[in-house]
């Protein structure tokens, strides 16, 4: 039987013959459990999916070397050098997607059981002929029917936090000294956050960064990039930064005399 069925005959049971006995209630628990399991898209198969996704994330980003875009001034063979970094990352990120998968979909199976065992303990027994079945079986049948959607959303959104992950990581390696917030808080539809929308076109400061430590620059209004979540860590978030390298980039608020002292020294030069 599909689960569908599966969901349609155990409440047909317990509708006639209500909570008579332990065995019927585990019997169906058995049964709805191996159906729940049976149903939908395998979690091998959305683990593939979502592997093949994060893949293709991570050869448009660094084998292809679109990952640039969000470091402007940084060299393909400084993007060569920190690739196995990169990589380690790609792996990293599978195994943790992949067990989110499998945990949202056990979490599903037995919110599914729950809620059958909940109303089927219920019903007295004999019966009951005032049971409303197709209310139930929606009720029973709501957690697993909505995984399909909780989980393209999983894959969506851990794209996201892997490509923060990435640029992240070559930012950290490659010596950014700020980060420039991008929101898309102008897209139509698009869900932001207020606080994220504030924080579109703040520059950030990579506390202790090279620039830093020489006292060319200091830290501006909107503070630290530790100070605040980063690009993608909170659920859904679609946030980006762009990283500065350069005194030349930075806001002339956050140099100092001696930073300003610097690239005129650099210029002239």
């Amino acid at each position: 039987m599909t689960f569908y069925e599966t969901v349609t005959a155990a409440i047909r049971d317990f509708a006639t013959h209500g909570f008579d006995s332990a065995d019927r209630l585990t019997k169906w628990q058995e049964l709805l459990r191996k159906s729940a399991e049976q149903a939908g898209a395998s979690s091998s198969r959305m683990e593939a999916m979502l592997n093949d996704a994060l893949k293709a994330i991570y050869r448009r980003l660094v084998e292809r070397g679109g990952i640039l875009q969000r470091h402007p001034g940084v060299q393909r063979w400084t993007l060569a050098k920190f690739a196995p970094r990169l990589r380690a990352e790609l792996d990293r990120r599978i195994m943790a997607s992949s067990q989110l998968i499998r945990l949202n979909r056990q979490q599903a199976i037995e919110q599914t059981i729950r809620r059958f065992s909940g109303w089927a303990s219920s019903v007295p027994a004999g019966g009951s002929k005032t049971t409303d079945k197709g209310e139930v079986k929606e009720d029973v049948r709501k957690a697993l029917a909505s995984l399909p959607f909780v989980e393209r959303r999983v894959l969506i959104d851990q794209g996201h936090k892997f490509t923060a992950s990435l640029n992240n990581i070559l930012a950290v390696d490659g010596g950014a000294i700020a980060a420039r917030w991008f929101s898309h808080w102008r897209q139509v539809n698009y869900d932001y956050r207020p606080d994220h929308k504030e924080r579109d076109g703040q520059v950030y400061l990579v506390r202790n960064n090279w620039a830093q430590t020489r006292g060319l620059i200091k830290v501006g209004p909107a503070g630290y990039t530790d100070q605040i979540t980063q690009p993608g860590e909170e659920v859904f978030c679609r946030c980006s930064y762009t990283y500065i390298y350069n005194l030349r980039d930075m806001p002339d608020e956050m140099l100092t005399a001696k930073g300003r002292e610097e690239l005129e020294r650099v210029r002239v030069a």
